[in-house]
């Protein structure tokens, strides 16, 4: 397996995504925004995504591990690394995960919260993903998105869903991401495919995703085109110039003009 990656800040605040790739291993990690608010943690969302990401590769030496396994041994040495802070908090740094690897005639996938993971082969595209977090907190969205994006009225709004659906995560009246606590890798949803029915593949963030899933201004078929012919960094400069056309969100409402955005592409011989 081949990877190539590519990841960007949105803005100019510290990239809060996280990729990483091996040769037999492809992974995007996501930090959930804060807004803002307080997480109990003097760390921050960019350096829990790193720590993550690093202990995973460590985890995952092993290709006959589950990704599970993994995920939950190095949700459990992240949070040794800082007991100082306060792991309790709901707003304790959190991320999403998507994981593939390749083993000997197949691949493993993981997916925890909405980072999809698209394969290609002969058979056409399949998108790997965990929307859970789309069946909760509906009307906060919903009125969030009424606003022009970066205005006050904005920004307080994102701030009082934040806030909602902290109270709701890693529970089971909630969504899954990775945490504190090993809990959260026994919900993520994983599984196996036949290696032979892949040809490419792409682990994203939902900052390049929004591209086919919100903007609608591609497929998900050009979208792997693009990869194979630009690479991963092009595709984000063509996130970046999509969403320079719409700088208040009012086309496409949405938290931040532009979110955080990490690719791993995977292509296989």
């Amino acid at each position: 397996m081949h990877v190539s990656i590519a990841t960007e800040p949105g803005g100019v605040a510290p990239n809060e995504d996280w990729v990483g790739g091996t040769q037999s291993l492809a992974l995007v990690l996501d930090g959930l925004s804060t807004a803002g608010l307080d997480t109990g943690c003097r760390h921050g969302v960019p350096w829990y995504v790193a720590q993550l990401g690093g202990h995973l590769i460590a985890a995952l030496a092993s290709v006959d591990r589950p990704l599970a396994d993994g995920l939950a041994e190095a949700l459990e040495k992240v949070g040794l690394l800082h007991p100082e802070c306060d792991l309790e908090n709901p707003g304790t740094p959190s991320a999403t995960v998507a994981i593939l690897r390749e083993r000997p005639g197949s691949l493993d996938h993981l997916v925890l919260a909405d980072s999809p993971i698209v394969l290609e082969g002969p058979g056409g595209v399949t998108v790997l993903t965990d929307l859970r977090v789309d069946d909760v907190c509906q009307d906060l969205r919903a009125a969030t998105e009424q606003f022009q994006t970066g205005t006050p009225e904005h920004r307080a709004s994102v701030a009082r869903l934040v806030a909602a659906q902290r109270e709701i995560r890693n529970t089971p009246k909630g969504y899954w991401v990775a945490a504190a606590t090993p809990d959260a890798a026994a919900h993520a949803l994983t599984g196996t495919v036949d290696a032979a029915s892949v040809q490419t593949a792409a682990v994203v963030s939902d900052g390049v995703s929004r591209l086919v899933t919100e903007y609608r201004m591609t497929t998900w078929e050009s979208l792997l085109a693009q990869l194979r012919g630009s690479g991963p960094a092009a595709l984000i400069r063509t996130v970046r110039e999509v969403e320079a056309t719409d700088p208040h969100g009012q086309r496409w409402p949405r938290y931040k003009v532009g979110d955080d955005a990490a690719i791993a592409f995977c292509s296989f011989t």
